[in-house]
């Protein structure tokens, strides 16, 4: 049995990187999104603040997550053809990861212009499903689904 508190064992497992790191993007994106939510229910800026900075730090982290996907696709699934739950896992991911920016970027203009877009908040919330079902795809492909 490995040691797991060995730097090989932590850092040089095949897979281990990206199923560690894909946390951080899905639960700042959601946690953005109920502050979105809740800053246009109570129409608080310190809610669209706090969405603000959580959207940006999600979108900062998905390209190290999409990277180690990638990696973890070479090493571990050793490169075999995107079909079936691999290519669906892909295709959501790649948009999920267009939609994290996306809600950011819409902040962010939203700042500057000092009128903040109403399709935004359909935008996450789609985002937030379409999440779910790319990491439900991924709990398929890293065995922790069946």
């Amino acid at each position: 049995m490995p040691n797991p508190f060995d730097w090989r064992t932590v850092l040089l497992a095949k897979h281990a990187q990206h199923v560690a790191l894909i946390h951080f993007p899905i639960a700042l994106f959601i946690v953005g999104v109920i502050f979105d939510v809740c800053a246009t229910w109570t129409k608080k800026q310190t809610f669209a603040t706090v969405a603000f900075f959580n959207l940006g730090v999600a979108a900062l982290s998905v390209p190290p997550v999409l990277l180690t996907g990638v990696a973890a696709w070479r090493w571990q699934l050793e490169a075999q053809p995107m079909k079936g739950i691999l290519l669906y896992h892909v295709v959501a991911a790649v948009f999920s990861a267009v939609i994290i920016v996306a809600g950011w970027w819409a902040h962010y203009r939203g700042r500057r212009n000092n009128c903040l877009p109403s399709w935004r908040l359909p935008l996450e919330l789609a985002g937030v499903g379409l999440l779910m079902v790319t990491g439900h795809l991924g709990g398929f492909l890293s065995g922790v689904n069946g």
